[in-house]
C-alpha cells in the first residue's frame, strides 16, 4: 500500500470511468492522503456514485477511507436524470460495465457539504479539495459558510474550456453545463483555483496498448481497470473518431493537485456565463481584468508524456 505523505485530499466525484480512475491515481500517489471522497451526479445518479467509489476503494484495498453522499441536482433544478450520452459513454452503471464486488459499506452520516466545511476548518492550507464533476457541492459549502473561501488550500477543477470548444455546445464544457450557476458562484467567491479543462485534458490520452499493460498484470485489479478503460475508449471511438484514445480528464486534475508542474497555467479571474447562448462558458471576467489578486489558474500547457508516465506507473504498480 501508498503510504501517503503529503497534503489532504478530498476528490468530489460523480464516478464514472475517469473519477474511477483518478480514485486509483489519488491511492497511488504518495504525495497526498486521500481523506475522503464526496459524490455528486453527472455520469450517473449520486447514489450509484457513491456505490461505485465504495466498490473501488475496497478493491484497492481502502476500506478505511469514506464517502460521503452529496446534493442529488443542480442549484436550480429539481431533479436530475443521467443523459443518454452519459450512459453511451460511462455504461449505465458508470463504470463501463465492468463487475466488481458490490461493498458492504455506505455513505456517512455526514453529508458532503457538511464534510467539506468541516475538511476546511480542520485542514485550512494543507487541504486540496478536487471537484471532476459539477460544482454544486463546492458551491452549497461555500454558501452555508462563506469562510472557507480563504482556508481550502487549493481547489483543482476538471472542467471548463478556455482556449478550445466546448463538448456539449461550442461554448460549454459537459460539469460546468450541469450546474453553471454553481461553477460561475464558485469562480467568483472561491481562492487559489486551478482550471484543469479540456484544453489539457484532451491531449492526455489513453489507448488499449496502455490497458493490456494492466490485462498482463493477471489481477483482479488490472482486469476491472482494463475491461472498464476499454469501454470508455470504444465510446471515444465513436463520439471523437479522430482523437485517437479516450481522455485522461479526472486523472489529470488529480495529478496536477499532487504535482503542479504538469501543466503551465494562466493566472485570471473567471466567471461563467449563465444566460444563452453562451450558457456554461467558461470565460475570463472582464469586470475583474484589471484585479491585480488573480484567483485562478487555468491549465493551457500539459506535459504529456511525463503524466502518462506518472499515470502508467501509479495506477499499475496500485494494481499488480
Amino acid at each position: 500500500m501508498v503510504q501517503p505523505t503529503g497534503k489532504k485530499l478530498i476528490l468530489d466525484l460523480d464516478t464514472g470511468i475517469d473519477d474511477a480512475l483518478a480514485i486509483a491515481y489519488a491511492l497511488g500517489s504518495p504525495e497526498a492522503d486521500l481523506i475522503g471522497i464526496t459524490g455528486t451526479y453527472g455520469n450517473v445518479l449520486v447514489e450509484q456514485g457513491v456505490s461505485n467509489a465504495l466498490a473501488i476503494l475496497d478493491l484497492f484495498g481502502r476500506p478505511d477511507i469514506p464517502v460521503y453522499s452529496g446534493l442529488p441536482h443542480s442549484s436550480t433544478a429539481e431533479s436530475f436524470s443521467v443523459l443518454p450520452i452519459s450512459a453511451f459513454i460511462h455504461g449505465k452503471n458508470g463504470i463501463g460495465e465492468a463487475q466488481i464486488p458490490q461493498s458492504p459499506r455506505h455513505a456517512e452520516p455526514t453529508d458532503a457539504v457538511d464534510f467539506i466545511i468541516e475538511s476546511a476548518h480542520r485542514y485550512g492550507e494543507n487541504l486540496i479539495y478536487v471537484p471532476t464533476g459539477p460544482l454544486t457541492n463546492l458551491a452549497a459549502a461555500l454558501q452555508r459558510d462563506p469562510g472557507i473561501a480563504g482556508e481550502i488550500g487549493k481547489i483543482v477543477l476538471m472542467g471548463g474550456a478556455l482556449t478550445v470548444s466546448g463538448n456539449v455546445s461550442p461554448c460549454a464544457e459537459a460539469n460546468i453545463s450541469q450546474d453553471p450557476e454553481a461553477a460561475d458562484y464558485v469562480f467568483r467567491q472561491a481562492q487559489r483555483i486551478t482550471m484543469v479543462g479540456l484544453d489539457v485534458t484532451l491531449q492526455t490520452l489513453l489507448t488499449r496498448k496502455h490497458t493490456q499493460q494492466w490485462r498482463d498484470l493477471h489481477t483482479d485489479r488490472g482486469d476491472f481497470l482494463a475491461e472498464m478503460t476499454d469501454y470508455y475508449i470504444k465510446a471515444y471511438e465513436t463520439t471523437a473518431p479522430n482523437l485517437g484514445g479516450c481522455g485522461l480528464h479526472d486523472p489529470l486534475a488529480v495529478g496536477v493537485a499532487v504535482d503542479p508542474s504538469l501543466v503551465g497555467t494562466l493566472p485570471v479571474n473567471l466567471k461563467v456565463d449563465t444566460e444563452d447562448p453562451t450558457r456554461g462558458r467558461t470565460i475570463g471576467d472582464v469586470n475583474r481584468l484589471n484585479d491585480p489578486d488573480k484567483t485562478a489558474q487555468a491549465a493551457v500547457t500539459v506535459d504529456v508524456q511525463r503524466f502518462l508516465d506518472e499515470f502508467m506507473s501509479r495506477i499499475s504498480g496500485l494494481a499488480a
